[in-house]
């Protein structure tokens, strides 16, 4: 059980997932978290941005390019991945037992992202912990035209990965005492999207109540 926990606290540390996984790892966990709906828990967006910012501090010895390149092709691999996972075994994950790594509220408020923002659902979700995660998969299951998810597949995880690597690089590289204040700048991250997810639902409570009591 000890080791357990160790392995979830590794897996939640992104410092220690860079310094001792390379690039391997961290596309391997980007693939997981954005394709895998038991790893939502996985640290996507400042894992992306520490990794940005080591490699602009010099201490991943690669080029940032094949870093973006690297974790924009798993992002997209690993949507596609829940896209066909929701298309042909969406209804066994429906009807499946709740548990920690799945629970019908996770489907329920990413379908509420769905009827907001149609497809770009895709683009936003990737910057929403959890919405990141089911997003691919409920398109699947509501069987979106491959074009489409293709669209909104690619061009999401472009963004998405060229947004946090690149703003890390680039504060790597200008400001190479923020090294000192990692757990902070992880700290925010995880506040940040912590309160959009929250405020993103309860927004949708309230237009849909809004729009039960105004038929």
């Amino acid at each position: 059980m000890e080791e357990m926990v160790n392995f979830v606290q590794f897996l939640l540390n992104s410092e220690e997932i860079i310094s001792k996984g390379g690039l391997i790892l961290v596309t391997l966990i980007v693939f997981a978290e954005t394709g895998l709906f038991f790893c939502f828990f996985l640290p996507g967006d400042y894992l992306l941005f520490t990794a940005g910012m080591f490699c602009g501090l010099g201490l991943v010895k690669v080029p940032i390019l094949l870093l973006i390149f690297c974790l924009a092709a798993a992002a997209i691999a690993g949507n596609y991945t829940g896209y066909f996972f929701g298309k042909y075994l969406g209804d066994s994950l429906m009807n499946r037992k709740e548990n920690f790594f799945f629970k019908r509220k996770y489907i329920t408020n990413t379908e509420k992202v769905f009827t907001k923002y149609g497809g770009n659902a895709l683009v936003i979700g990737r910057f929403l912990p959890i919405i990141r995660t089911f997003a691919p998969i409920l398109a699947g299951i509501i069987k979106m035209k491959p074009a489409k998810f293709a669209l909104y597949n690619i061009s999401g995880a472009i963004l998405w990965v060229l947004t946090l690597c690149l703003l890390g690089y680039f504060l790597g590289m200008r400001f190479p005492g923020i090294l000192n204040y990692v757990e902070y700048i992880i700290l925010a991250f995880i506040l940040l999207t912590s309160v959009a997810v929250i405020n993103s639902f309860i927004k949708l409570r309230r237009e849909n109540k809004e729009g039960v009591s105004n038929p």
